[in-house]
């Protein structure tokens, strides 16, 4: 070809490339404009395998029989006879963070490829929230009191406050404290800053390190804190910063009831041997949606927290068929569900 000639590069210039080889009838021309057709050809091949997957419900880890080091991810079933299955068991549509770390989750990967042998993932809800006796009373407290604290211990009780914060019209809050990183993320989002995180996102360890405020000791008064909870929250938080000094109002501002299953769901929790947990509501509804199934033994507990892990104790769970994080976290939590799976492989071999 002419020196200022350039071959278009794309794959629909493979029949000019082919016919300007031969016409030029040299060895060198048909070997360079093969060389491109293949090169072209390979990024076509490349681009057509790239795609994102999304995950369902049910989930599930498979080992790739042709490539033993790799594994694939894959839809699962309603049913499962995996040795290896996980619940889910946190409302409807909150489960996504706690599914994407146990997808990342390096030890679970080479769990299933070393035991050859599929990891199910399944959402099973455990709880629905529903309002609580205090309700009606959230919107007009935060629009005519002044707290010098308000104290949001979960991600649901930050969502029902933030919902009755705009309905009275974004009033001041005071100072904002915030048990966990997910409580806090939730605040944030619509806008409200949180001054205080304790370092363990529990309730104990908020009553010990939350500081007095400054206003109130040079005013000479108590501390106040606005504590909207769930109708069920233990009562560890008020009773506990009562007793260091504090002026605590709470409101039970939701409720946390049972979610009901379907035949399916029930089957899927039969055949689960290690339930997630979120919350002591979890466990007593887990259990009492499971109460009279046929199942040899318990699923192993996998909790992201030791409230929730105190929970299992307190309702017979045996202390070696229970994992949790020392810092409660989706992460750690992942990590307590990979350390269930390794036990339940070690005694199951």
């Amino acid at each position: 070809p002419p020196p200022h000639f350039t071959p278009p590069l794309h794959a629909s210039s493979l029949p000019c490339l082919l016919i300007m080889a031969v016409l030029n009838r040299t060895t060198s021309s048909i070997i360079i404009y093969t060389v491109l057709s293949l090169m072209l050809l390979s990024t076509k091949n490349v681009a057509s395998f790239s795609g994102h997957y999304q995950p369902t419900s049910t989930t599930q880890w498979q080992r790739n029989s042709k490539s033993p080091a790799e594994v694939d991810v894959s839809v699962g079933s309603t049913t499962s006879s995996s040795p290896f299955v996980v619940a889910l068991t946190r409302e409807e549509g909150k489960n996504d963070k706690l599914r994407k770390a146990l997808l990342s989750n390096e030890h679970i990967q080479q769990l299933s490829q070393s035991s050859g042998v599929a990891v199910d993932i399944h959402e099973i809800p455990c709880i629905e929230h529903a309002d609580g006796p205090d309700t009606d009373k959230l919107v007009p407290t935060l629009a005519s009191t002044q707290f010098d604290y308000v104290a949001i211990t979960s991600p649901e009780a930050a969502k029902v406050l933030v919902k009755a914060w705009i309905e009275a019209g974004r009033p001041q809050l005071g100072k904002v404290a915030a048990v966990g990183k997910a409580t806090q993320e939730s605040l944030k989002e619509f806008g409200i800053e949180v001054a205080f995180v304790p370092s363990k996102a529990t309730a104990a360890t908020l009553v010990k390190e939350l500081p007095l405020s400054d206003a109130a000791t040079k005013e000479g008064r108590s501390s106040t804190l606005f504590y909207p909870a769930s109708n069920k929250a233990a009562d560890t938080l008020q009773n506990g910063l009562e007793e260091r000094g504090f002026d605590v109002m709470r409101l039970n501002t939701y409720d946390t009831v049972p979610a009901s299953w379907d035949k399916e769901q029930t089957l899927l929790a039969q055949s689960a041997n290690v339930a997630c947990f979120a919350s002591p509501s979890a466990v007593k509804a887990w259990l009492k949606n499971t109460d009279g199934m046929n199942k040899p033994a318990r699923a192993k507990a996998a909790c992201i927290g030791e409230t929730s892990a105190e929970a299992c104790r307190k309702n017979q769970w045996d202390e070696s068929d229970i994992f949790y994080p020392e810092k409660p976290g989706v992460d750690g939590w992942a990590v307590s569900v990979a350390d269930a799976l390794d036990y339940l492989s070690s005694i199951t071999e």
